[in-house]
């Protein structure tokens, strides 16, 4: 069966899948899946568009297109787990990636990174660095993995599906997926630019000195701690707990001296 007219990029992509079949749909696919900007997704469509019309099977480029995305975000997940820690202590300050910086991102592939590697081949620029982001980030292996899979199988499948039912008429669907995937992308950036805002703000706040700590009641005092001028302890306050009674104050009289019994006594016997 003649091949069918192919609008944009996927036009330019004709010869080569013309000439490679198969291997080229693999390859592409999985070098995009593991860093490398290459025009993954486009050939994967283009095969299913040529599933479609019969030049090829289209269980065979599902099955390959699954394999070759597992394993190019598997290869990228190996990258960044053995080299990518090395490489942000060493350039990341350089791309404004400090590990303070590095380790809040550890904490939220931590908390969520399976759903981010499930999506994240929808988004180009996640695409190609999802299995990366997940290895330097020390995201476990059994977390990882499973949603790698899950992904590849929701990402081939869709585009697949997509490339076969609609033919040559993939070009509008297309075109308008990409147009969608630049505001979904847009979406992610302000997301990250709120968190951001809002993890500068918790750490201002966190700096402020707590109500009534220290230096809260300095204006009641003069300087080392004494009441302030004109003050004095309050009316009818007695000593202190465990203290002993107020000394007399200097010159008051003693009062009367009882008798002396033992002078008295004298006396009586000098009589």
């Amino acid at each position: 069966m003649a091949a069918p007219p192919l609008p944009g990029p996927l036009a330019h992509l004709a010869p080569l899948l013309d000439n490679y079949g198969y291997a080229a749909v693999g390859l592409l696919v999985l070098l995009d899946n593991c860093g490398i900007p290459v025009p993954g997704q486009t050939i994967l469509v283009l095969a299913a568009v040529y599933a479609g019309t019969g030049r090829m099977s289209i269980a065979a480029v599902v099955v390959i297109g699954v394999v070759a995305a597992v394993v190019g975000n598997t290869l990228g997940y190996l990258i960044g787990r053995t080299g990518g820690h090395a490489f942000v202590h060493r350039w990341g300050r350089y791309v404004a990636l400090t590990p303070a910086r590095m380790a809040r991102a550890e904490g939220f592939f931590d908390r969520n990174g399976p759903k981010v590697v499930t999506v994240a081949r929808f988004i180009d620029g996640l695409r190609q660095t999802n299995g990366i982001i997940a290895g330097t980030s020390e995201m476990a292996w059994r977390r990882f993995q499973p949603a790698n899979v899950l992904g590849a199988l929701l990402w081939v499948g869709a585009w697949a599906t997509a490339g076969y039912l609609t033919g040559s008429d993939i070009g509008p669907l297309y075109e308008r997926a990409l147009r969608y995937q630049v505001y979904l992308l847009a979406a992610l950036g302000v997301v990250v630019v709120a968190l951001v805002v809002r993890a500068v703000l918790h750490r201002r706040r966190g700096k402020r000195p707590p109500e009534g700590g220290p230096g809260a009641g300095a204006g009641a005092t003069g300087d080392g701690g004494t009441p302030a001028d004109g003050e004095g302890p309050a009316d009818g306050e007695g000593p202190a707990d465990g203290e002993g009674p107020a000394a007399d104050p200097a010159g008051a009289d003693p009062g009367p001296q009882p008798p002396d019994q033992r002078s008295g006594t004298t006396s009586n016997e000098d009589a």
